[in-house]
This record gives C-alpha cells, structure tokens and sequence, in this order.
C-alpha cells in the first residue's frame, strides 16, 4: 500500500511504501476493549469512611408489633429532628446499604498482544475516509489519507507558523469546529464542567518537543510519539478513528511495530 506525501505548504512530494502495519484489519470490538481497558488505568478508587451517616445519637426502643410505630433507631434528646429515624439506610442523613470500598480492584489488564493488535488495528483505521468523517472531522479538501507531512513539521516552535501550515493542509476547518462548540448547562456547570473540549487532530512524530509548544493553544490538537501512541489517542471515547497526521520519520517508526497477529500473516503468506 502507499500513500502521498505532502510538503508544508500543501504541494505533493513523493509516494511512500505503508508499513504492513496500516493493512491490518479494523476490529471495532477489539478496540473497544482495549480502550476500556487502557481507561480504567487513570480510575481514582473510592471508599466512604466507616461512621460515614451514623454520627447521631439514635437508638430504637423495638417496640412490638400492633402498635403502629416502625422498629427504626431514631434520634434521642432535643433539637428539631428529636423522635426522626436516624443512622439506618432508609432514612435521611443516614448511611448508604452497600458503600463502595477502596478495596475494590479498578485497574483492568488486557492481553499484550490484544493491546498491540488492537493498536495496530487503529492505526490502520486511519486510512479510511469514511471512518474519519463518520467521527465528526471535517475534512474538506484533504485527498489521501492516511496525512502524511515532511519532517520539517517537527522543527515548528511557534503557533503562528503552525497555523500557516493548517490552512496549507486544509486541516484549519476541523479545529474551527470545536470554536463553535456552545457551554453545557445543569449539573456540569456546578461541578466545573461547563465547557467540554472535543478532539482534533493528532500529530504523531518522532519527536514531539517542539512541536507540542507550537499546538499548545489551539483546541484539541494533541502531538504523541510513536513509543506513546495508544488507543486512547486514536479512538478517544472507543470511536474510530481520530483524524491523524503522520511524519515521514512516524512511519518508519510504526512500521516497528511487531504483533503475532501480523506475524502469523505473513507466515500464511
């Protein structure tokens, strides 16, 4: 398989041979879980303190059946909740029936060599245009996908000459997409969640230093080298497929990428 090359401003270059990697086929539910997988590694354990709803002094006299009166602990002495049942499930302030536990095991592992087949399969399914546009990316003007850019991008330090290079690769109208995006209301905005910042473009590199300060201020454009690609970059939320731009020196990077899957492949041909 190959694929265009193209310049910073734009103009074709060269046609380059795609590592066997980019023909692997796209397993949508292999994908997905590896991105469930790889998302619960960032999981905060819970737990609720043991005396959590039971600070009240209460206690239940158990009166006997007939009289009409629920065999609940309510609470003792004065105040404006004396005789209100207290302490137990059912009732108000009181403690939860089954509390989670921090001894709860959150982290989730999945199978090496599922976790490199379903990467490989990601990245494969960077090639289709559909896959791309179906995610919501706009993607007027492009003409070959996978993107693959010089070298030279990643000597760009400045946020200025990095959007030059946007409009020269028609790349600009997706990040203008999440411009558009209006502020969540209801219970987001009390929790700090009032703006939610959507997906762009990723740039996958060889080197990422300079070019991350270049990308810092535009929204959702994130910059990962090939050793740091995950799913959780391809897919974000486990929807294919992230539009993504790769360097040449990327390529020849993936093209390292080793799976049995692959292996076995090419022993059958």
């Amino acid at each position: 398989m190959k694929a265009q090359t193209l310049s910073l401003t734009g103009t074709k270059q060269d046609e380059i041979e795609l590592p066997k990697v980019f023909s692997t086929p796209v397993n949508e539910n292999l994908i997905h879980r590896a991105y469930v997988n790889l998302d619960s590694h960032h999981y905060q354990r819970q737990g609720r303190m043991p005396s959590a709803g039971q600070n009240t002094v209460a206690a239940s006299n158990d009166p006997p059946t007939g009289h009409g009166a629920a065999r609940l602990a309510r609470i003792r002495g004065g105040g404006p909740r004396r005789g209100q049942a207290a302490k137990v499930a059912m009732t108000r302030g009181g403690r939860q029936a089954h509390p989670p536990t921090s001894q709860k095991i959150v982290y989730k592992k999945l199978n090496k060599q599922e976790n490199r087949l379903a990467l490989c399969s990601a990245i494969a399914a960077t090639t289709s245009k559909d896959l791309v546009s179906s995610r919501g990316h706009i993607i007027d003007g492009i003409q070959s996908f996978p993107v693959i850019v010089s070298d030279d991008i990643e000597k760009i330090s400045k946020a200025k000459e990095i959007s030059k290079i946007f409009d020269a690769l028609k790349l600009s109208g997706d990040i203008a997409r999440l411009e558009k995006r209006k502020a969540r209301s209801g219970r987001a905005v009390i929790r700090g969640r009032k703006t939610k910042i959507g997906k762009s473009i990723l740039f996958v590199t060889k080197d990422a230093k300079t070019l991350t300060k270049a990308c810092g201020s535009f929204p959702g454009v994130d910059v990962r080298t090939v050793n740091d690609l995950s799913v959780l970059d391809l897919a974000p939320g486990s929807n294919l497929v992230r539009l993504t731009v790769y360097t040449k020196s990327a390529i020849s990077e993936i093209g390292n990428l080793k799976s049995r899957h692959l292996e076995l492949m090419e022993a059958m041909n």
